[in-house]
């Protein structure tokens, strides 16, 4: 390679990292909020040594991509513009996972913005292997926890072994057993999946192939988790209880997974494609540095933390909040039928109210939320009925469903509580109200928060939970909700829906 084809290079590739960095500086609290979880979750911990390996597979096609023709492309302007903006509304939102797919996006565009569409395209794996650095999975821990309680139990049953499940807890002859986050399998998948890909491009040549794999290292741990909880419950029912339990659960469990994947990695290469003869790359040529897109996307960058600065100066209302006067037999009494209450963070103002008609008992919690912001959020994952493994509440079911409430349907979250021991039930009701509306979707909260926060319109909202106590049949228990929230909905409604009203 000449000096003149070296310089120009030189030049391309530093004029590209700074811009990278002027991206990640320009949108630096998102970039923090990923290391923020690679370092406190072992589950994402693999984020650090995702742009390293990206880097590498750079490096060891260095010869092929100095031979590909690098010019500035404003074409990528086209996703960097939305991208950007809806780096805002996730930001303004407080959809975190989204604030940061949308800066992995910015900042593998814009090495498309800064080199052209044939180097972009050369570089695709490895750009594309940059997404696995944003922590995402959370969201499939609950469908992983009820496919490995489902399959724990029906494999356990076809054995013969007899099974009494309530939720995600079943009781076997030998010992009670739950499934909780750690039982899910998500480390296992995401592994897999950062694992099975890069293995996948590595080896094979033929894209149809590469998707096998890679599809292979999706579906295979979540089966093999199932096997696993199953093998974990045998091996405890077996023994009286005395393995897989404390330490060597976790250790039979990674144990497991090495095997899985030393297996999948031994069937892959069966069709292994790495050894093939590769042709000699093409002669360098010469980059073209992109100064003026460099100062185009800068500029551009700048606008988005510059209006997120501006929306988050407003003024947020700061109403004066009551519970609503008992009405039609119900009055209001101090001592709660329980100590449970909902788990739920960063609300602006918080009412928590106790009723009784006869000897129906109810607990009212209002969480209102005057502005959308980080951890004071109404859809925050941090909201919750019972913690993981909580030494005094089990959450045995929740569905979304609805219910007539003065002659509408009022959407809602239904869920069953059980206290440790079985000696108390509770059946809880759950939706949230957002500019006069009811409702139960959060992804449809979110995007309505966002929308309004961008537009410069009010966002507070509030969550709406009643709860009462049963013993066996929950029909009673819904009765009373109903009978209670019939009487009362009205005052809550009127109350929340005035605020911020001239």
């Amino acid at each position: 390679m000449d000096a003149q084809i070296k310089a120009g290079w030189r030049n391309s590739l530093l004029l590209l990292t700074l811009s990278l960095l002027a991206a990640i500086a320009l949108l630096q609290p998102t970039f923090m909020s990923m290391v923020d979880i690679w370092e406190r979750s072992e589950t994402f911990a693999h984020g650090y040594v995702i742009l390293p390996i990206a880097l590498w597979l750079i490096w060891r096609n260095r010869e092929t991509l100095a031979a590909t023709p690098s010019a500035p492309d404003l074409r990528a302007l086209g996703v960097i513009i939305p991208l950007g903006v809806g780096w805002l509304a996730a930001r303004v939102g407080g959809v975190l996972v989204v604030e940061q797919y949308a800066l992995v996006g910015i900042l593998i565009s814009t090495v498309w913005l800064m080199m052209g569409w044939r180097l972009f395209r050369a570089l695709a794996f490895p750009l594309g292997f940059l997404l696995l650095m944003v922590p995402n999975g959370e969201a499939l821990i609950p469908p992983m926890m009820e496919f490995t309680a489902d399959f724990t139990v029906a494999a356990v049953q076809l054995i013969g072994i007899p099974v009494y499940r309530e939720g995600l807890f079943f009781t076997l002859p030998s010992g009670e057993w739950s499934v909780v986050e750690g039982c899910s399998g998500l480390r296992y998948l995401i592994s897999s999946i950062t694992l099975g890909v890069l293995y996948a491009y590595l080896t094979y040549r033929t894209l149809w192939k590469r998707v096998a794999f890679s599809l292979a290292a999706l579906i295979v741990p979540v089966i093999a988790n199932g096997f696993r909880a199953t093998m974990i419950v045998l091996i405890a029912h077996y023994s009286d209880m005395q393995l897989a339990l404390g330490v060597d659960h976790f250790i039979y469990g990674w144990v497991w997974f090495g095997i899985v994947m030393l297996a999948m990695f031994w069937v892959g290469l069966i069709w292994r494609e790495d050894m093939d003869e590769s042709s000699a790359p093409n002669p360098p040529v010469k980059a073209r540095p992109a100064y003026a897109a460099a100062l185009v996307l800068a500029a551009l960058l700048a606008l988005f933390p510059w209006y997120e600065a501006r929306i988050d100066n407003r003024v947020m209302a700061t109403p004066t909040l009551a519970l609503p006067s008992p009405g039609q037999g119900w009055e209001k009494i101090e001592a709660p039928f329980s100590d449970w209450t909902p788990h739920w963070v960063g609300m602006d103002q918080k009412m928590i109210g106790h009723y009784r008609k006869g000897d129906q008992q109810i607990q009212l919690f209002v969480a209102w939320y005057g502005a959308q912001r980080q951890d004071a959020e109404l859809i925050n994952t941090q909201n919750y009925m019972v913690r993981q493994k909580d030494p005094d509440w089990r959450a045995m079911r929740r569905v979304e469903t609805q219910h007539e409430v003065g002659g509408q349907a009022l959407p809602m979250a239904e869920s069953g509580l059980l206290a440790q021991g079985g000696n108390q039930r509770i059946l809880v009701w759950q939706w949230h109200r957002i500019h006069g509306q009811d409702g139960i979707n959060p992804f449809r909260a979110k995007f309505d928060l966002a929308m309004a926060k961008l537009l410069g319109q009010s966002d507070e909202a509030a969550a709406i939970i009643v709860a009462t106590p049963y013993t066996e049949d929950a029909k009673t228990a819904a009765a009373t909700l109903k009978d209670f929230i019939d009487a009362h909905k009205a005052a809550i409604d009127a109350q929340l829906d005035q605020i911020g009203k001239p």
